[in-house]
Order: C-alpha cells, then sequence, then structure tokens
C-alpha cells in the first residue's frame, strides 16, 4: 500500500503558481470541513442505512468504525508522506480517494461494499488532513498571520460536528441517506480544481523516513482489536475467530511497541515522549473523550430514532445543544488554557461533561426532550472546555520541533478511541428492537463513560501543567531529555474534534 502511494504522488503534478493566502485558506477549509462533516453526518442515518440494506447494529458500527479506522490508522503516516513527497500532492490525492469513496459510499448496494467504501473514504481523509494545515502554515508564515489562519481553520472544524447532525438529517429526510454521501463529490470537484491551480507545493527536506514496519503494525492493531469488540458483543461472540483477533491484536501491540522502542526518534510513533506525563495524560484524556462521546453517540441516535421513533431531521436538530457549545466555547477555551494551563480547563470539562451523560442515566423512551436538554448541554460545554486543553497540553509537552507530530499523535489518539468506543458501546447496547435491553445498555454505556471522564479528570488534575503554557519552541531538547540543535520539522498534525 505504501509503495503505490508512493507511485500515485509521483503522477500528482505539484506545480502552480500560488492564490492569496485568503483563497488558499478558503479551500483548505473545505478540505478539512468535509473531513469532520463526515465523522458525524453518518450517525443520523443509521436507522435509514439499516433499514434500506438489512444490516444489523454490528454492520452499522462498521459503517461508522470503518471511516474512523482508516482516518486513524493512516494520519500520522500521511503526515511523513507530505513531508517527503510534497504536501498539495497528498490533499490533491487526499480529495480523489474521499471523493472516490463518497461516489462508492452513494452507490452502494449493500452493507459490506459500504463499510469498504467509508474505509477509501478514511484513507482520504487521513491523506488529506495533515496536509491541509502544513499548506495554511506555508501560505501565512509571520506568526500572528498564522495564529489567526490556525483559529479560523480550528473554527470551520468546529462547525463541522453541529452541522454533520443538522444536514445529515434534511438531507436523510428530503432524499434518503444516499445524499449525505453523494452531496461529497461535486463538493470535492470543485475543491480539488481549485486546490491544483492556486496552492503552492511545499515538502521538508530534512524529514524523516517512511516507518513502514510502524505503518503495518497500528494498521493491524486497530482493526483487529475493534473487530474482536464488535464481534465479541454478538451472539457466540466466544467463538475461535473473535478469540483470534483479540490474540491478534494483543500481539500486534507488543510488537508496535518493541518496534517503535527500537527504531527511537525515527518512530512512527516515539516511544520517548510518553515519558512525559503531561503528554501522556493528554493523550489518554484525548483517547477518552473521542471513546466516550462517538460511542454513546453510536447508542443515542439509535435511541432517539428507533426508540423515540424522532425522524432523522429531529434527531440531528435535537443533539445540536450537544455540539454548539463545543463551537462556541473552544476558542474561550483555548484563550483559558493559555492563562491558567491545561489543568483546570481539562478537569473541568471532564466533570461537566460526567455530569451531563450522567443524567442520561435517568432518560426512557417516554421522555421528554426536556430530559435531554440539560445532560446535552453540560455534555457540550465539558467538551468545549476539553478539546482545546489536550490538544495544547500535548503539544506544550514536547519539544518545538515535535509540535506537528505531537499534534498529529493526539488526533490519531482521537480517532483511534472512538473507533473503540463505537465498537464497545455498541456490543453493550445491542439491539434497539431489544427494547428494555436496549435502554438498560444505553443507560450502561452513558454511566460507564461518566466514570471513565471522572477517572481522566483525575489524572488530569494530578499531572496535566497547572501554569502557563510554555510558547513553541521553549523546550528545545529532545524526548530523552538530551541536548540537540536541530531544525523545526513538521509532520502536519492537526486539531481534529
Amino acid at each position: 500500500m505504501a509503495g503505490a502511494a508512493v507511485s500515485l504522488l509521483r503522477t500528482v503534478p505539484g506545480a502552480g503558481k500560488g492564490g492569496s493566502p485568503r483563497t488558499v485558506l478558503v479551500v483548505m477549509c473545505v478540505g478539512y470541513f468535509l473531513v469532520l462533516l463526515d465523522v458525524t453526518i453518518v450517525n443520523v442515518a443509521l436507522p435509514r442505512i439499516g433499514s434500506g440494506l438489512g444490516a444489523d447494529v454490528s454492520g452499522l458500527q462498521w459503517v461508522v468504525d470503518g471511516y474512523a479506522l482508516a482516518l486513524a490508522s493512516l494520519m500520522l503516516t500521511a503526515g511523513t508522506l507530505g513531508d517527503l513527497h510534497g504536501h498539495k500532492r497528498l490533499v490533491l490525492i487526499g480529495l480523489i480517494v474521499f471523493g472516490a469513496g463518497s461516489l462508492a459510499c452513494g452507490l452502494a448496494p449493500g452493507v459490506a461494499v459500504l463499510v469498504a467504501a467509508r474505509v477509501v473514504q478514511g484513507m482520504g481523509a487521513a491523506l488529506l488532513l495533515p496536509g491541509t494545515l502544513a499548506i495554511i502554515s506555508d501560505a501565512f508564515p509571520e506568526g500572528a498571520g498564522q495564529a489567526k489562519a490556525i483559529g479560523v481553520w480550528a473554527g470551520i472544524g468546529s462547525l463541522a460536528l453541529p452541522a454533520g447532525p443538522l444536514l445529515g438529517g434534511a438531507l436523510v429526510d428530503g432524499f434518503g441517506w444516499r445524499a449525505i454521501f453523494l452531496l461529497n463529490v461535486p463538493i470535492v470537484l470543485v475543491a480539488l480544481a481549485w486546490a491544483g491551480a492556486i496552492v503552492r507545493e511545499s515538502r521538508e527536506p530534512q524529514a524523516r523516513g517512511l516507518d513502514l514496519p510502524g505503518l503495518l503494525l497500528a494498521s493491524l492493531l486497530l482493526p483487529a482489536t475493534t473487530f474482536a469488540f464488535i464481534q465479541g458483543g454478538r451472539p457466540g461472540g466466544g467463538s475461535v475467530p473473535v478469540v483470534a483477533t483479540a490474540v491478534v491484536a494483543l500481539a500486534a501491540l507488543v510488537a508496535l511497541a518493541l518496534v517503535e522502542r527500537r527504531r527511537g526518534d525515527e518512530a512512527m510513533l516515539p516511544l520517548a515522549l510518553f515519558r512525559r506525563a503531561g503528554f501522556s495524560v493528554a493523550n489518554t484524556a484525548a483517547g477518552t473523550m473521542n471513546l466516550c462521546t462517538l460511542g454513546t453517540l453510536f447508542v443515542l441516535m439509535l435511541f432517539l430514532q428507533s426508540l423515540q421513533h424522532r425522524p432523522p431531521l429531529e434527531a440531528g436538530l435535537a443533539i445540536v445543544p450537544l455540539f454548539a457549545p463545543l463551537a462556541v466555547l473552544a476558542p474561550f477555551g483555548g484563550r483559558l488554557t493559555g492563562w491558567i494551563g491545561a489543568r483546570l480547563p481539562a478537569g473541568a470539562g471532564l466533570l461537566i461533561a460526567a455530569a451531563g451523560l450522567a443524567l442520561l442515566t435517568g432518560v426512557t423512551p417516554s421522555s421528554g426532550y426536556g430530559a435531554l436538554l440539560p445532560a446535552f448541554l453540560l455534555w457540550g460545554v465539558g467538551l468545549g472546555l476539553l478539546t482545546p486543553a489536550v490538544v495544547a497540553a500535548a503539544i506544550a509537552s514536547v519539544p518545538g520541533e515535535r509540535s506537528g507530530l505531537a499534534s498529529a499523535i493526539n488526533n490519531t489518539a482521537r480517532q483511534a478511541g472512538g473507533a473503540i468506543g463505537i465498537a464497545v458501546a455498541g456490543a453493550i447496547a445491542g439491539r434497539p428492537g431489544s427494547g428494555a435491553h436496549f435502554v438498560h445498555g444505553f443507560h450502561t454505556v452513558a454511566l460507564g463513560s461518566a466514570l471513565l471522564y471522572v477517572v481522566a479528570a483525575v489524572l488530569a488534575l494530578r499531572l496535566l501543567p497547572g501554569h502557563l503554557l510554555p510558547r513553541a519552541g521553549h523546550d528545545r531538547r529532545p524526548a530523552d531529555g538530551r541536548t540537540r540543535q536541530s531544525p523545526r520539522r513538521r509532520t502536519g498534525g492537526g486539531t481534529e474534534k
């Protein structure tokens, strides 16, 4: 796969005189928006996909997780490929792959084809996402202008989260579930032509090489883990294939740790960085955040539509109060973290979100919206405080030249956590048609998520920095503490929510 990607890279032209920085920013934000939109837009369509294609809960889990797994498995490698072969090339290839996957999703005749197409979509998203930030950084080289541009980029990404359920609900109600995927195709074609014409090529001449063993092991670890959780929650979950897959996942985890430790600074996932308590806790909190949020959201959307019988658009409108605070509060949370450090915003965000999740344990199929709204608001406010804090803490915990890598690892932790969370939550809740059993499973998922948030809050309040975060490049030591003089490298990691 890596060899094919490199061959394709050489066929994509990297020319282009370059447009105005603002125009480049708009095009890159379009690509970033599409990547994040497809994280949430599919949730509101799940019941219609299930009835239309005859998919059970495990099939719907794979529809969501196929995208998340490909994105999580390839994101770190995509940043390195962009450094080596050019970020413009990666973005253009990412758009092509994402658009082709979207078209295949919209035309899928069955759930197996849909899952495969979602994997293709995720591969395109992984190639696209890191390059958007790298290209914006090149278009805005000045410190103040670059910070404002990245703020716009992050804000547009935040808007994709509430837009997903709203747009998805409207499209599913008006045109059917296939429309949520087919809509991407014309947007991708416009963005592809626009980016090809105005974006200048950029690469990192001193970029580290591709960690092929790490890529292969990570690409085995996440799908095997997810398969074991999804199939383990079905009748016959203790079968030989499920147990064998769990053993493979454990072996891949051990092998990845050994390989990455041996490769040291050239590893895709340098383990020395995790010796820093702040970095480890920030990524643990980030993974927990998506594990609980996306896992609970998966079950919640089935609950709202299958048990409370809300149509897709109404279900999408219902959860806007969950995502709207994230878009509104994220900039404030970032400034607050800059003033007082990551410890209090992250800890408070986790505890507030835990309170919201705990309230969901009292919701029943006959509950009105008044019982849901406080839970959604608390949950969303907590995420709005937490998200920028864990990103900032991860970046501030490493040397300046490793900030891009730290951000990419943080993104990967979130996507991997989300994929596993959907697998676990679906396994616990079971089928919506099971009635009281599904409601009990929904409450168990919400309560378990709340407890995990509390545990993560304790770790954050004890180990994250409780002071002003250092400026980029303030600590120039490598992760092993030795002194080193080296130019700053960028891996194109982003701040995806």
